[in-house]
């Protein structure tokens, strides 16, 4: 079964990546953009709530700044709790402390999108992996960045080379379906995010964006039906009313794309 949303997750997906940051994510803040590179620090010793994890990691950062591990966690606590410059502060740093460490380059990628400066989003990315040896998350958020940047026929390219390292990638699928909402190809949209949605890793996000590019096309009540199936009846009224709420500017879809939820950066794949 897909996994359910809450209405509190749901709106916290309202942002157009900040990665177009997290749909149109990586669209909430890339922040999540994200969010699909994974990270190898290790977990925290004790709670896992937010606070706890910039404690504990911010203790081990400031004890021994040029640490790799303590610079990427610290980061992406900060992250987790909106203190987006400093988390992008803190991440190059640790970059340049560790020159040529791509786990820090791709955190600190994510971070300068979470920040809205896409274009050296893109730039560090392209430093976290090679044309050797890709990593289609990495290529996926480089996509939501390229996105934001209203290129979109070269984000798709993107997306596409993340495709055939994961074929049927519903994150990549979604971030791809939302790229072309960009572009106004509704009926390619739509293609991609179904096909993203018919996948079993499908997540809530792209059941919102599947709705709101049905939404889109005018076909109103199929878009009801398709972001309050299977859910409990609270989080079927709140999805329908987050999609109403969401289609009331479907005449500048741009606007509308800037509330989707880019998902590539947000997954955090193991």
């Amino acid at each position: 079964m897909r996994q359910q949303s809450s209405p509190a997750r749901l709106l916290a997906s309202v942002a157009l990546m900040a990665v177009l940051a997290a749909g149109l994510g990586g669209c909430q803040t890339m922040s999540d953009i994200t969010g699909s590179i994974t990270t190898t620090a290790d977990p925290a010793p004790v709670a896992t709530n937010t606070q706890r994890a910039l404690d504990v990691y911010g203790e081990r950062y400031r004890a021994n700044p040029k640490d790799a591990n303590a610079a990427l966690a610290y980061g992406e606590a900060l992250r987790a709790n909106g203190q987006r410059a400093q988390a992008a502060a803190v991440l190059e740093q640790g970059t340049i402390a560790n020159p040529g460490n791509k786990q820090l380059l791709g955190a600190w990628g994510r971070a300068l999108a979470d920040n809205g400066d896409f274009q050296q989003a893109f730039e560090v990315l392209s430093r976290a992996h090679s044309p050797d040896n890709p990593d289609w998350r990495i290529l996926s958020v480089q996509g939501t960045t390229l996105d934001q940047m209203g290129r979109h026929e070269e984000a798709q390219r993107y997306y596409e080379s993340a495709l055939k390292i994961a074929p049927g990638e519903p994150s990549v699928l979604s971030n791809l379906g939302l790229s072309y909402m960009l572009s106004k190809n509704l009926p390619m949209a739509e293609k991609m995010l179904r096909q993203a949605y018919a996948s079993p890793k499908a997540d809530s996000r792209v059941r919102q964006n599947l709705g709101l590019v049905v939404g889109l096309q005018g076909r109103f009540a199929e878009a009801e039906s398709i972001v309050k199936a299977d859910l409990p009846p609270d989080q079927a009224a709140a999805n329908v009313a987050y999609l109403r709420e969401m289609l009331k500017g479907k005449g500048d879809i741009r606007a509308v794309a800037h509330n989707a939820t880019p998902v590539a950066d947000l997954n955090r794949p193991d």
